[in-house]
């Protein structure tokens, strides 16, 4: 994996997948079938994304920080793996500059927000 460019924190980046979350919890509403286990993990994965934010782990020590969250949960499984999703999108952003863009955009949708 390429290094973070220097400006370029997991907390900017969590911040920017907070947005897009969004995104996709109005598609799963507006789904005719059960979407309970859907929500779970949109659920999981928006504590990872606002305890990012919060705890702003620095950008060579995001992997660590992610593997102590996934430990500090008795039912580490689901956990561990949006922290798994959440570490490919870290480094999504990392190397791709289209995918910043976006999420400096507002991660824009127009499922987001959406009924």
């Amino acid at each position: 994996m390429s290094q973070a460019p220097p400006e370029l924190r997991p907390s900017t980046v969590c911040r920017g997948l907070l947005a897009a979350l969004d995104a996709s919890e109005g598609r799963r509403r507006r789904r005719k079938r059960d979407t309970t286990p859907d929500g779970i993990g949109l659920s999981i994965k928006r504590e990872l994304l606002e305890a990012a934010v919060r705890d702003d782990p620095a950008p060579d020590r995001f992997e660590a920080w992610l593997l102590a969250r996934s430990l500090d949960v008795p039912a580490s499984g689901p956990v561990r793996a949006m922290a798994l999703a959440l570490l490919a999108e870290w480094e999504l952003a990392v190397e791709s500059d289209d995918f910043r863009g976006w999420l400096e955009a507002g991660a824009p949708s127009e499922d987001a927000g959406g009924d």
